[in-house]
């Protein structure tokens, strides 16, 4: 767990701090210093008496008590120091800076699991290795720059990676990104990513604390810990934007089912993401603009209004926005024209509102009024003001400020001319704003804060299902393939319904079974994983005759030990199926099934459990969703029933942990019912 003093140290000691400010523990000095640390400031440095103008002590055992240590040695000499500080100078707080630990070699490893041992026993807590350090409102813990403006309305930024949380920073600093804490975890030794979301969680205030976190994730070692406070969070109004690096897998190669195939890691993240709230990113701009939006009102609506003096930056926003489930909507009646009338001729106001190269700060305060008031289905503003070279803008820029001060719709300022008026943009900036300066990277990123929904609740309300039959199912069954009758049971249990079969090992049985179902029929063999690949499946089967002329086909297939026959039914062809996804848990997805799911893999993922809420939301994002919905004059399909089918199969999973993977593909749609046709279930106990 964080200790005060890793936030707020009354004193603080570098160890290896050196007058080289070149040198990462001549760099953090400096930095602490500049950025004016109020506490108590030590060095450890054997060869002079002062550093930087701070007393240096030649070792730890010479130090008087000291809350946070900050490391900047050799690594091999760490454990020794960590000792000594957490032994007998009190210290319950340290940050290592140096790398050659576990990222290097087993000793390394051994070296950082002897000092993380050291630190708890002492009820401590460690920062890296191998990490830039710590920075907030109390101090600048850090060997590198930029330091941004701190501010406790700013972003809580938490990273995996130093030299790309630099990266991030300079993107952000640049335009106007404010910060309230950087935490880099390095090696995450003790604290990693989910721990500082965790103490972000569990102190946060809703008087005082940041409502804005930005993560860069290189691995998650804890992904129900993320969810819980990731969620937690956000259901209490904080905003979080992450990216997690490292999207390919090779764990679906072997895959044997389309579950199988189509179930990463990364798809788990995805669902992991969107469970809890958090808006994926992909880049650094796209996290800064993401977070920068994050600055402004929540949009409580899809309507903006592009406001402009160019008009072909307001044709790519309008772009950006609409193609990704935002509108521009028309602006028109007897207020339009009443705002038509105080431009300048030549102007529109239909929206894009463009008010000409020539526009004025009066005529934008006009436009930013009428949108604020008089045009009641607009619900932001995206401000696009550059400029030629040709005169100050300081004015149209002073007004945008007071009117975002005043307006209760978000007003965004898209500022693009970073050369031309580089100057008039940084005074804005210095009054706390923050700038957009690529229009298109901006409409992409509000159009993906709009969509992402919000965390799944807390106490999901699921379907009851017959545990104790699922139970007695899987504790007597093997690894492997479950048999027919086996995986029956499972969803008659789960209460998923399924369509009427009977499993025939003869001719005479075949043709009995056909003539009680009616025809017609259709024909599967049982045994092959793939039943398609091999030609064992028919459909249409109309008579005695096909019956038992397929049935004799089949039966000669490869690995065939009987054939399963059931009615012939209609309806759009959908799938649901889950995946065991190591730490994150079962990956249930929904598409199409059928063909779709081989050919477009349009598929949507959440993690179990899944509430029906979040099974409609997975619904309604594929990319198929008008089928779904009827289109063309297609019948749709119950989307409560097969919302219903998604949250039954997560709960399955939960109850049975074992089911590595499975399919239900197809079930069959229609607007009175959805069956199961044919499923598939792989076991895999530990």
């Amino acid at each position: 767990m964080i200790t005060r003093e890793l936030i707020n140290p009354q004193s603080i000691v570098v160890v290896g701090g050196s007058a080289d400010v070149q040198k990462p523990g001549g760099k953090v000095l400096k930095n602490l210093i500049d950025h004016n640390f109020k506490g108590k400031l030590y060095v450890v440095n054997p060869k002079a008496d002062e550093v930087q103008g701070v007393r240096a002590y030649p070792d730890a055992e010479d130090l008087p008590p000291v809350e946070l240590a900050i490391l900047a040695i050799a690594a091999k000499f760490c454990p020794q120091a960590v000792e000594t500080l957490a032994a007998k100078k009190g210290t319950k707080a340290f940050i290592i800076l140096s790398a050659g630990f576990h990222e290097e070699s087993e000793e390394g490893a051994r070296l950082e699991q002897q000092i993380v041992e050291t630190i708890n026993k002492a009820g401590g807590c460690l920062i890296g290795p191998n990490c830039i350090g710590v920075m907030n409102t109390n101090y600048a813990g850090v060997f590198t720059t930029p330091i941004p403006r701190f501010n406790t309305h700013g972003a809580d930024f938490i990273t995996g990676s130093g030299a790309t949380a630099v990266f991030i920073m300079e993107s952000g600093i640049s335009n106007g990104l404010q910060f309230n804490s950087v935490y880099s975890v390095g090696n995450s030794a003790q604290l990693g990513v989910e721990d500082i979301l965790e103490y972000l969680d569990l102190t946060f205030d809703p008087n005082t604390s940041s409502r804005v976190k930005m993560l860069y994730i290189e691995s998650i070692g804890q992904p129900q810990k993320l969810l819980k406070h990731a969620s937690s969070l956000v259901r209490k109004g904080c905003r979080i934007a992450a990216v997690k690096a490292g999207s390919s897998s090779a764990g679906s190669r072997a895959a044997s089912s389309h579950t199988g195939a189509l179930a990463s890691s990364d798809v788990a993240v995805d669902a992991l993401f969107r469970k809890a709230g958090i808006v994926r990113c992909y880049g650094r701009e796209e996290l800064t603009t993401v977070a920068s939006i994050f600055m402004h009102p929540r949009l409580t609506g899809k309507n903006i209004a592009v406001i402009t003096h160019a008009g072909g930056p307001a044709v790519m926003l309008t772009d950006a926005l609409s193609n990704n489930g935002l509108e521009v909507p028309p602006i028109s009646g007897s207020k339009a024209n009443e705002l038509l009338s105080k431009l300048f001729p030549g102007s529109s106001v239909a929206n894009p509102i463009d008010f000409l190269a020539t526009g004025t700060a009066e005529q934008l305060g006009y436009i930013i009024d009428a949108c604020e008031n008089d045009f009641s289905h607009i619900d932001a503003m995206a401000v696009i003001f550059g400029s030629p070279g040709l005169f100050p803008v300081y004015d149209v820029y002073d007004l945008l400020d007071k009117k975002m001060s005043e307006c209760h719709k978000p007003i965004f300022p898209i500022l693009t001319s970073v050369i031309n008026v580089r100057d008039e943009i940084n005074q804005f900036i210095a009054k706390g704003r923050v700038n957009f300066p690529d229009e298109v990277v901006f409409g992409n990123a509000l159009t993906k804060v709009y969509n992402t929904p919000d965390p799944a609740p807390e106490d999901p309300k699921l379907p009851i299902i017959d545990t104790s039959r699922i139970r007695r199912v899987i504790d007597g069954c093997s690894n492997g393939y479950l048999q027919p009758n086996q995986v029956q049971e499972l969803l008659d249990a789960a209460g998923i319904p399924r369509a009427g079969e009977a499993i025939v090992k003869t001719a005479t049985d075949a043709t009995s079974a056909a003539m009680k179902m009616g025809f017609p029929v259709v024909m599967k063999v049982v045994g092959p994983i793939h039943k398609t690949d091999v030609g064992g499946v028919v459909l249409d089967v109309r008579d005695e005759q096909m019956v038992t002329r397929e049935f004799n086909r089949m039966m000669g297939i490869k690995d065939t030990t009987a054939v399963l026959i059931q009615p012939m039914l209609k309806g759009l062809e959908l799938f649901v199926g889950a995946k065991r996804e190591g730490l994150f848990g079962h990956v249930v997805l929904c598409g199409l099934g059928g063909i779709f799911i081989e050919v477009l893999k349009d598929v949507k993922a959440g993690i179990a459990p899944i509430e029906a809420n979040e099974a409609h939301s997975m619904i309604k994002h594929l990319q198929g969703y008008g089928m779904i919905k009827g289109a063309r004059g297609q019948e749709p399909v119950n989307e409560n029933l097969f919302a219903d089918i998604i949250s039954r199969v997560s709960v399955l999973v939960g109850v049975a942990p074992e089911i590595f993977e499975m399919d239900i593909n197809p079930l069959l749609g229609t607007k009175d019912k959805v069956v199961a046709v044919d499923a598939r279930i792989r076991i895999e106990k530990k």
